[in-house]
């Protein structure tokens, strides 16, 4: 199975999951190359962590970034790292919004001025300049993720970060040309898409992570989730459905696998790899997910955060 012209060794991926152990700066440490370096090898893909593009758009004070050129040779060693594991490596590339943490942000920025909760505050809204200059930041970002050696990017549009906020009607109150409709409300993300391809070119995998649900009546649902991926989709080499993040509200149940559902529906719209997510911990449930073709690939988070061998178990049936 592939993500566009990578070869993927099997149906594995680890989850990207914040890790907290960056500088103040928002340099990758020693650590990152000993977390990721440990889960290496018997998984098929790694994504790293949410990493900010912008300064303004750190989701917390001990986070990792990429956007400087500094931010470059950290990361590059862990790629370097993971590789001589024989294990391709992608970055998540994400801007907080009004979810970037108050101690590092000068000026909290949302596509109108709803704050998450209290402990946020009330946002400015993003005025058409800004919206620019975050473009900006997420194409030198991936002009940087290739100079150090990532095998491809993850553009983080879920969990109730700044795209994900673009997306959703909930946040998104605008009446130009990024909000209001469907299509308007993606333009943001089509626009970094177009921003991204133009450094990376299309034979570079490229994928997005999308919140399927806000879990709530008028938020997004699958549906609507998969009519902007289709305006997205010629863009992109894999969609990884995930759910909920935009409001602090959660599901009344989580049961085994309970994401599983949304990624099928999704799966049902598109044409590129679906990757799915959320307390598939054993054989049994992701064998029926692939037998199945409820996805293409299974992306695991906790359990690699609990055992470093878990993948290896996982395929060799022990879990």
């Amino acid at each position: 199975m592939s993500i566009g012209d990578l070869m993927i060794s099997n149906r594995l991926i680890m989850a990207p999951m914040q890790q907290n152990h960056g500088s103040a700066e928002a340099y990758a440490t020693d650590y990152h190359i000993n977390h990721y370096t440990k889960r290496a090898g018997s998984i098929g893909l790694i994504i790293i962590e949410s990493t900010a593009v912008s300064k303004n758009g750190r989701l917390y004070p001990d986070d990792i970034g990429i956007f400087t050129d500094k931010h470059t040779e950290p990361l590059k060693r862990i790629v370097d790292s993971v590789h001589e594991e024989k294990t391709p490596i992608f970055i998540q590339l994400s801007h907080g919004g009004r979810k970037s943490h108050p101690k590092v942000t000068e000026k909290m920025v949302a596509p109108s001025p709803i704050p998450f909760d209290d402990r946020y505050g009330t946002p400015n809204e993003i005025t058409i300049p800004e919206i620019k200059e975050i473009i900006a930041d997420y194409r030198n970002a991936a002009r940087r993720n290739v100079e150090a050696g990532f095998d491809g990017i993850e553009l983080h549009a879920a969990h109730g970060y700044l795209l994900h906020q673009f997306l959703s009607p909930l946040s998104n109150q605008r009446s130009d040309h990024y909000g209001g409709s469907v299509e308007k409300r993606s333009n943001i993300v089509l626009e970094i898409l177009e921003a991204i391809r133009s450094e990376v070119g299309y034979q570079f995998p490229l994928q997005i992570r999308v919140s399927a649900s806000d879990f709530t009546e008028d938020g997004l649902r699958s549906t609507e989730v998969a009519k902007i991926l289709k305006i997205l989709e010629q863009y992109l080499d894999a969609v990884h459905v995930s759910a909920g993040g935009l409001l602090p509200i959660k599901p009344l149940a989580t049961p085994e696998g309970y994401q599983v559902p949304f990624a099928a529906i999704i799966k049902q719209y598109v044409n590129i790899p679906i990757i799915t997510v959320g307390k598939i911990d054993n054989a049994k449930i992701a064998n029926y997910i692939l037998t199945e073709e409820l996805a293409d690939f299974i992306s695991i988070g906790r359990p690699l955060l609990n055992d470093a061998e878990f993948a290896k178990k996982l395929l060799l049936g022990d879990e």
